[in-house]
Order: C-alpha cells, then sequence, then structure tokens
C-alpha cells in the first residue's frame, strides 16, 4: 500500500472529514486576502493529501485539474498571502486537537538534498537524513506531541554563514535583507519563543544533543521555567559539588549500582513498550526554586549496553517513569519527518526561493495538522468528526 493509499483509506475511513477540511482551509483562508488565491490554497493542501506519486507543482496541477502548474506555481512565489499567519493558524489548530498532560514541544533538524548552488541556504554540510556530507537545505523544525498525537508546528530554513558573505546571492533567491546567522539551536529558539508567546503551555522540551549541548537554550528555558529532557553528548559537563565532570566519564566511570538502575518504557513502539532501563543522578541545583537538574541515563537491554545521556530540568520530585516518557518523545518528530516525506511531499518542491521553501512547507504542515486531527478523532467512540473535533 502506497503512504498516498493510506491517506485515502484513512479519509474512507473517518465520517465527516470533508466538512472538517472545508472549516479548516476556510480558518486558513483568513490569512489570504484575495478570493482566488483562497481558492488556489485550499486546492494545493487538498493536492498535497491526494494520491499523487510526486507532489511538485506539475503533479499537483494535474491532480488539482489545472492544464499547467503556473497557478501554483504563483501561490508559492508571488501571489500575496500571509504565510507566517498560517503558520500560526497550525500550531494553534494541533495544540488545541492534541493537548495533552504528558506533551512536549520537540525540536530537530532535518535536510533536504538538493542540485546546483541557488536554492536558498543550500551548500555542502552534513545532513543527518543522507549520514553523511551533501550538497542540501537544512530545516529547522518544531514538532508537539502528546499521546493524542504528534505533528510538526513550526520552521525555519538554516542559512550558514557563506550565504551572508555573498549579498548578490541572498538577493537573487530572495533572503530577506535583514537576515542574519542564526545557529541551529538559535533558530529553536525563536520557534520556541513564539509558541511560548502564542500561549502553548508543554510539560517538556526535548531535543537531540545539537540542542541539549547548547547551555544557551538550556539557560532560555530554566529562566521560563519551562521543563526539558535534552539529550546531551559525551563532550558536555555538569557540576556535582565543587567537581565539573564531562558527560563521558559520568557514564564510564561514574555509573551507579545494577539495584539504582529501573526498567522502564520509553512508549509505545511498533512492536510494544520500549523498554530500557534508567538511572537519574542528581547534579547542582538551579536558582529556581522548586525545580532540580540531574542527568538521566538509559541504557539499551541489548548486549551493547548503549548509553544515552539527557540534562533534565524539572520539578523537584518529578516520577524517572515521567522523564523516561518524555525522552522518549523527541522519537515522534523523526516520524513527523519521515511521514510528511513519504506522505505530503515535505521534499519534493521544486522552489528555489526563501519564499518558495517558507511556503510549501507551511503548506505540508497545514495538511499534517489537518491529518493528525482527524486520526485523533478518529481514536474516539464514533460521533460525528465535526463535533467530536469540536470539542479538542
Amino acid at each position: 500500500m502506497t503512504e498516498s493509499t493510506r491517506i485515502a483509506e484513512l479519509l474512507k475511513a473517518v465520517e465527516g472529514w470533508e466538512e472538517e477540511f472545508d472549516h479548516w482551509v476556510h480558518r486558513l483562508g483568513l490569512q489570504v486576502p484575495r478570493a482566488d488565491t483562497r481558492q488556489r490554497v485550499a486546492r494545493y493542501i487538498q493536492s498535497l493529501l491526494g494520491e499523487v506519486e510526486r507532489r511538485n507543482s506539475w503533479q499537483l496541477a494535474e491532480y488539482a485539474g489545472h492544464t499547467t502548474p503556473y497557478a501554483f506555481q504563483h501561490v508559492l512565489g508571488r501571489a500575496n498571502w500571509d504565510v507566517d499567519g498560517v503558520r500560526d493558524e497550525v500550531r494553534s489548530y494541533v495544540y488545541a486537537h492534541l493537548q495533552a498532560s504528558d506533551d512536549a514541544l520537540v525540536i530537530d533538524e532535518t535536510g533536504f538534498l538538493k542540485q546546483g548552488t541557488h536554492s536558498a541556504g543550500v551548500q555542502r554540510q552534513y545532513s543527518g537524513t543522507a549520514g553523511r556530507v551533501e550538497n542540501c537545505q537544512i530545516g529547522v523544525f518544531l514538532g508537539y506531541a502528546s499521546a493524542h498525537g504528534h505533528s510538526l508546528i513550526d520552521r525555519e530554513l538554516y542559512l550558514p554563514k557563506e550565504w551572508l558573505n555573498e549579498p548578490e546571492r541572498c538577493d537573487r533567491a530572495g533572503i530577506p535583507t535583514e537576515a542574519v546567522f542564526q545557529t541551529k539551536p538559535q533558530l529553536a529558539e525563536v520557534m520556541l519563543r513564539r509558541a511560548f508567546d502564542h500561549g502553548i503551555q508543554a510539560r517538556w522540551v526535548v531535543g537531540d544533543a545539537v540542542y541539549g549541548d547548547n547551555r544557551g537554550l538550556r539557560g532560555f528555558l530554566e529562566e521560563r521555567e519551562q521543563g526539558y529532557v535534552l539529550a546531551v553528548s559525551g563532550k558536555e559537563y555538569v557540576w556535582r559539588g565543587v567537581s565539573q565532570i564531562a558527560i563521558r566519564d559520568l557514564m564510564t566511570q561514574h555509573l551507579p549500582p545494577p539495584a539504582q538502575w529501573q526498567r522502564l518504557s520509553a512508549g509505545e513502539g511498533s512492536q510494544g513498550p520500549r523498554l530500557y532501563e534508567w538511572v537519574y543522578l542528581s547534579i547542582n541545583h538551579p536558582l529556581q526554586l522548586g525545580w532540580e537538574r540531574g542527568v538521566l541515563l538509559r541504557r539499551s537491554l541489548d548486549p551493547s549496553h548503549q548509553i544515552t545521556a539527557y540534562i533534565v530540568f524539572a520539578p523537584v520530585g518529578t516520577a524517572m517513569a515521567a522523564l523516561a516518557v518524555a525522552a522518549g518523545r523527541r522519537w515522534t518528530i523523526e516520524t513527523c519527518f519521515r511521514e510528511t516525506k513519504d506522505q505530503l511531499g515535505l521534499d519534493e518542491y521544486e522552489v528555489r526561493s526563501w519564499t518558495g521553501w517558507y511556503r510549501h512547507i507551511t503548506l505540508v504542515l497545514a495538511a499534517q495538522a489537518f491529518l493528525a486531527a482527524i486520526q485523533r478523532a478518529s481514536k474516539k467512540k464514533p460521533e460525528p468528526l465535526l463535533k467530536v473535533l469540536s470539542r479538542a
């Protein structure tokens, strides 16, 4: 079964999805001044959800019944609509439908392999998607995840320093003149700040070591008393009393005895609970009253006994089982990347400009948000879909 067929089967199985889709694109249409552009934006999202082999402008246009791709290319290029306003609607919509007490904001990046040198932000750089250095663009993303589901809610294009040294090249790619270099953790902070400022209250922020090793990001979260469970590399260090200890040494020379480890689940996987052994080590307390810092170690059950370390900032007395589940939430963003690339064409755009990248990516996020909402509704007891969704 193809990924497009999977979407079609889901839509067939959920009564009332058409009405919810109309409601969703009408809401997004409030960010699009012209009626003809509103219709094209809606058709673009509908085509992303359709049974299309590749989701480039030509095939999306053919699915929508257009003889040329020019209408969709106009949507991604010169048409007048508020892409950041649509992004804000996506964030609010996902939060309304998936909100739960065990939720997390998840930060990560993904690569988009590209030919040539003209696409905004493209250069030879490491891509986790390819697992090596490739000619690619890198997008940093923010996801939302809870027991009810997961979806991407924000995005930023990483702009390497080399680009900013070539203003003519930036101008050709449509990069704003006010653009400045920001690291991936700084881009993550931009998106987290937006989420917090728009009323998103998640229990945790989670991410891999690219973000966990960044003390500026951790400090930003602690100042806001925002809980986090962030993976860290062995080169990061922590303070225990008056001693500074590298994480690699903590994992090799200071491991607690076997009796202190607990076997806990990091959440449900495709084959049941994802079980590991866990232990929590206290480190120096933060300035915030009622909060504590610690190092959470996760050890695999296979013969390798591979250990992953996390720095934790949490309310005093938080159960280790809750920390394990939070750590497991990070994998949801990898699922988001796989779903949006396989099912919705996240990486199949054929635009080179800064504007085109943000517009295509944002409309893919809008399509995924809709799928996440109806998937949540489909798991509830049978009721009219709009009634179920209205309570989310």
